[in-house]
């Protein structure tokens, strides 16, 4: 089995996963564009087990639906690299710019895409949802 690794700029705090990601997305939520100073976040969804070394700061935010997701990021650099929702242990979302690897899988869906930017353009074949599908 394959496995990646993804790290924050300085190189200090690392996440290794194994296999293809279960989905990579692309969420325009204000929340998530404010948390990465971009204008959306880009997470790839990868199934548990995954390591973690170098040490990690966190911040917990609480979704539009109720969920809690926790973030972890570095507290050298201040990369986000990683995160985790409240009811789904068995899976960890990694920040696709993390891998620095300009192969990675294009996202599959893009949500909250009321609050897209209007100069952004998805892929072909992404399913846009308006908000958060159930």
């Amino acid at each position: 089995m394959s496995s990646r690794t993804a790290s924050c700029f300085c190189g200090q705090l690392k996440i290794e996963v194994d296999g293809e990601p279960l989905g990579v997305g692309v969420c325009h939520c204000l929340a998530c564009q404010q948390r990465t100073g971009s204008v959306f976040a880009a997470p790839a969804v990868f199934r548990a087990p995954y390591r973690v070394t170098g040490r990690a700061t966190e911040f917990v935010r609480t979704g539009d639906q109720g969920a809690s997701f926790r973030f972890r990021f570095c507290p050298v650099c201040g990369s986000t690299v990683f995160h985790t929702e409240e009811g789904q242990e068995g899976s960890v979302s990694v920040a696709v710019g993390a891998f620095a690897d300009p192969s990675f899988p294009p996202p599959q869906v893009s949500v909250y895409d009321c609050r897209r930017h209007p100069w952004v353009t998805l892929p072909p074949g992404v399913t846009a949802y308006e908000k958060d599908p159930p």
